[in-house]
């Protein structure tokens, strides 16, 4: 599996979450991923969510934990 298939997959696992803070901008993004949108503003906002939803979520133990500090590893190029 390639790395983008790695982070649509894990952006389409946020979507999904029914959390406002990362729903929202993680369908945004791929709304736009797949109109062929620039997506570099939702890129960033969707960092903006993501880097708040660990801080909020990130060590309580739940799927997302590691998935937040995945995806930031992956748009940061780690």
């Amino acid at each position: 599996m390639q790395r983008d298939d790695v982070l649509v997959g894990i952006v389409e696992k946020f979507a999904h979450s029914g959390w406002d803070l990362i729903a929202g901008p993680a369908q945004d993004w791929l709304d736009g991923l797949g109109a062929g949108d620039e997506i570099s503003s939702l890129t960033e906002t969707l960092i903006a969510a993501v880097e708040q939803a660990d801080v909020e979520c990130g060590s309580c133990g739940c799927e997302f934990d590691p998935l937040y500090k995945e995806f930031l590893a992956q748009v940061r190029g780690a």
